[in-house]
């Protein structure tokens, strides 16, 4: 037990090892998990035997999309694997659109889903 004439902030630090314990470990904000749009129509199949789980992987906006003006493109090494579903892009598009800064990583890969779940993405906050 720590003396009595010790400051009351330290007496507290040493009582309660919460407090004492340092800054929390940097925690992750998951906004999505979404499957792959587009598996067959971009590079993701070439690009198969080389994707792991939890790869990170980088989203870039494509407001000029003629397709879909929320377009979020996920690119691993400058290669793009496909997209964020339509239905499921507007969240990360805004966010992207206000410069905020996204991350993305593969979550899942099962070679025996249909096309567009073989690739499980998880979009998180940096």
């Amino acid at each position: 037990m720590l003396p009595a004439n010790r400051p009351a902030s330290q007496r507290a630090l040493r009582l309660n090892p919460v407090l004492s314990a340092g800054p929390p470990a940097a925690r992750v904000i998951r906004l999505q998990r979404s499957a792959l749009a587009g598996f067959r129509h971009h590079e993701a199949p070439q690009l198969w035997p080389a994707l792991a789980r939890r790869t990170p992987l980088t989203l870039e906006r494509e407001a000029d999309n003629p397709h879909d003006a929320n377009a979020v493109a996920l690119r691993w090494r400058g290669r793009k694997l496909g997209y964020l579903p339509r239905g499921e892009n507007l969240m990360a598009a805004r966010l992207l659109d206000r410069q905020r800064q996204l991350c993305a990583r593969i979550e899942r890969l099962d070679p025996n889903a249909e096309h567009n779940a073989r690739i499980g993405i998880e979009v998180i906050l940096c």
